[in-house]
């Protein structure tokens, strides 16, 4: 996209070409040190409106999440369909919706 509006030969595409390569740079810096992208996510959440709290749980949430799915690829899950029926199946075992479900809680 840069390399399309870079060819344009106009004062108007000048902004676009900035703002493009500052986006770039940030996200390069960020795969160089992760914690930017949480710190980033964070200052997203505040800017939205959300309280510190809920910002914090949801942080924790991706957190637990991260742990769980990896747990499930060290068992053999691989496919994005199967990660999404065990969190459905858990959802629905945690909830009580599902009738054929195991009750161990």
């Amino acid at each position: 996209m840069f390399r399309v509006i870079e060819s344009i030969p106009s004062k108007k595409a000048e902004p676009i070409k900035v703002w493009i390569a500052g986006v770039a740079s940030e996200r390069v810096n960020q795969m160089i040190d992760p914690e930017r992208s949480i710190d980033q996510a964070v200052s997203d959440y505040r800017r939205l409106g959300y309280s510190e709290e809920w910002i914090t749980r949801r942080i924790k949430t991706i957190e637990i999440r991260k742990g769980l799915t990896d747990e499930w690829k060290r068992g053999g899950v691989t496919k994005e369909v199967d990660f999404a029926f065990l969190t459905d199946l858990m959802s629905k075992t945690w909830s009580g919706s599902c009738k054929n479900c195991p009750r161990r809680l």
